[in-house]
């Protein structure tokens, strides 16, 4: 039996509550999932790959979320598409720059960076209705369905992390 991670920083989201409450309440307890997932690994085992066929890593992960914080909040709702990545190739042919540590990526840098976004976030959701709009591929896309999106990826890489950390020191947990 897995047993659930126990810790003060995440909260388990009301049964009960508005939607926003709701919405809200579920994407900080995956963001900080994801956070706990790497805890107590040092550099090495946060930046290894485990599995071999694979580009995730627990830091890269926390990287790859910062960029999808800022694509879905500034780019999309915000409707700010200039906005620069945060992590570039420095070859320029590497498809996943978030997700492939360059030799001096730093995890405190890097979970500042997330953190960043991730607060940024939380005052653009403060700040806008969720029937409010953005353009996603010249489309319409509600708050809504961003937060929802949301916490769809948080999920999926979520479960990734709980594989990663597994293969890395043996540690399982929800």
């Amino acid at each position: 039996m897995v047993e659930p991670l126990s810790d003060p920083r995440r909260k388990d989201p009301p049964l009960v509550g508005s939607e926003r409450d709701l919405l809200v309440a579920w994407l900080e307890f995956h963001r900080t999932t994801l956070l706990l997932k790497c805890d107590g690994l040092d550099g090495d085992g946060r930046a290894a790959r485990p599995v071999p066929t694979s580009k995730l890593s627990l830091h890269g992960l926390v990287r790859h979320m910062a960029e999808v914080e800022r694509n879905w909040f500034r780019r999309v709702l915000l409707t700010q598409p200039e906005t620069p990545p945060l992590y570039t190739a420095r070859s320029g042919e590497e498809p996943d720059p978030d997700l492939v540590l360059p030799d001096d990526a730093d995890f405190e840098t890097d979970v500042a960076t997330w953190e960043a976004e991730c607060e940024h976030s939380r005052q653009v959701i403060e700040a806008h209705g969720l029937d409010d709009r953005g353009l996603a591929g010249g489309r319409p896309v509600s708050l809504r369905w961003i937060c929802l999106h949301m916490l769809e990826e948080y999920a999926r890489h979520n479960g990734h992390a709980d594989l990663l950390r597994e293969l890395v020191d043996g540690a399982v947990g929800d």
